[in-house]
């Protein structure tokens, strides 16, 4: 899922706000009064959410290469 099919609410969440709704979300799912229809939007929020925090994380893997990068060309001088 490309980051434009992510709507706002879940690009503002933090990293633990996601975690939390995730988390909230899996409950509701395991629980055995869950009925289809709701799961269906449940669970496609939850793929909305994960990938949300897929991308958070590939950004800081960017910074953090980035850095190490930095740091490699300074020890080189």
């Amino acid at each position: 899922m490309k980051n434009e099919n992510i709507p706002a609410d879940v690009k503002s969440k933090s990293l633990k706000e996601a975690r939390d709704e995730i988390k909230d979300i899996l409950n509701k799912l395991e629980s055995k009064d869950a009925d289809l229809s709701s799961s269906i939007d449940d669970y496609k929020r939850l793929i909305q959410l994960n990938n949300h925090i897929d991308l958070l994380f590939k950004k800081k893997v960017k910074e953090i290469s980035s850095i190490g990068k930095k740091i490699k060309k300074n020890d080189k001088n």
